[in-house]
């Protein structure tokens, strides 16, 4: 297996740009849209908890009924591809150990010898401090399947906009999630840009490395 070479990286990460307007024309390939399915299913998170589900809404009428809590934003019509990144709201120890039997049966182990991983994960996450903001913990690992699916759009050739430009309730309401334990966190409206979006062409905007990056 070869991996890309860093010029490659670097030249699609300095093209993607979060895109405003979207050519509605334009639909990702099948193909193109099943290997960013599975960048969803393979994005990381910690202690491999996987505290989320990635709505792909594809109903064109939905979607225009989220335009308006959208900030108006027309990405979320006008996008080949639409996901919502919910979390699992309120992690219980059900959600532990439906992962540790899912790693006991992909790893081929005995779930009672992953019992110490159980153990710490239900101290943490369920019974810890940390099980008061648990939610917030779960946001943030949402942001990590987020930023993996940017990137991997990106070298795709694949355009992305990430939106947090949304009201989460008027999501959860609409796309049914409140009753399953769900909570809309983030968006990515994901496509081909439109040929007159004034943005594509604008300068990336970031600090020089020198105020960003530090070696000690």
């Amino acid at each position: 297996m070869s991996p890309i070479n860093p010029a490659t990286l670097l030249r699609q990460l300095r093209w993607r740009y979060a895109t405003k307007k979207f050519d509605p024309s334009r639909k990702i390939p099948p193909e193109n849209w099943r290997a960013l399915e599975e960048v969803m299913v393979l994005s990381p998170s910690s202690y491999g908890l996987q505290p989320w589900k990635f709505i792909v809404v594809n109903d064109p009428a939905t979607r225009e009924q989220l335009v308006p809590v959208s900030w108006g934003q027309r990405q979320v019509a006008e996008a080949s591809h639409l996901v919502v990144i919910a979390i699992k709201k309120h992690l219980t120890a059900a959600d532990v150990d439906a992962h540790i039997q899912r790693a006991a049966t992909v790893r081929g182990v005995p779930a009672g010898s992953l019992a110490s991983y159980r153990t710490l994960m239900i101290r943490d996450l369920i019974e810890g401090p940390r099980s008061l903001t648990v939610n917030f913990w779960a946001a943030n690992q949402a942001y990590i399947a987020l930023g993996n699916l940017l990137t991997s759009a990106a070298l795709l050739g694949i355009d992305t906009c990430p939106l947090e430009g949304f009201e989460p309730p008027q999501y959860d309401q609409i796309l049914g999630l409140a009753p399953r334990g769900l909570a809309a966190t983030v968006a990515c409206a994901l496509g081909y840009r439109a040929a007159d979006d004034k943005y594509a062409t604008a300068s990336k905007v970031r600090f020089a490395a020198h105020e960003v990056l530090e070696h000690i």
